[in-house]
């Protein structure tokens, strides 16, 4: 079991490094292991500037994780638009937002029960 944490937090810090490479906001992560609801172990939540912004998020995640972990997301949603990306890693799901779509879904409070934590940008 240590194993699977230990892969989990190090993806984790992987996606985190990937974000903050292309400058994404606001960058989040939230332990959802607590919770029952929990669909994931972790979400991990940031903002960019533009479609362009966000898109060129998600594009350092992929090819981070898959260089340096030989992982790739099992579903991703919402790279046409750029509004919102969400990438599923199982035990992670990274969500990217442009700002106003963020503040709309506000999806932190939804999750208000579990422990954040706020990252550099």
């Amino acid at each position: 079991m240590a194993k699977k944490i230990d892969a989990t937090n190090i993806l984790l810090e992987n996606i985190i490094d990937a974000i903050q490479d292309l400058k994404g906001l606001e960058i989040v992560s939230l332990d959802l292991r607590k919770l029952d609801s929990a669909i994931s172990k972790y979400f991990v939540i940031c903002t960019g500037t533009s479609s362009t912004h966000v898109n060129a998020i998600e594009g350092s995640i992929k090819k981070t994780i898959s260089k340096d972990l030989g992982e790739k997301p099992f579903h991703t949603e919402g790279n046409r638009v750029g509004e919102w990306i969400l990438m599923d890693y199982s035990d992670i799901i990274v969500h990217i937002f442009q700002e106003k779509t963020r503040a709309f879904y506000n999806i932190e409070d939804f999750w208000g029960d579990a422990e954040f934590k706020n990252y550099k940008e």
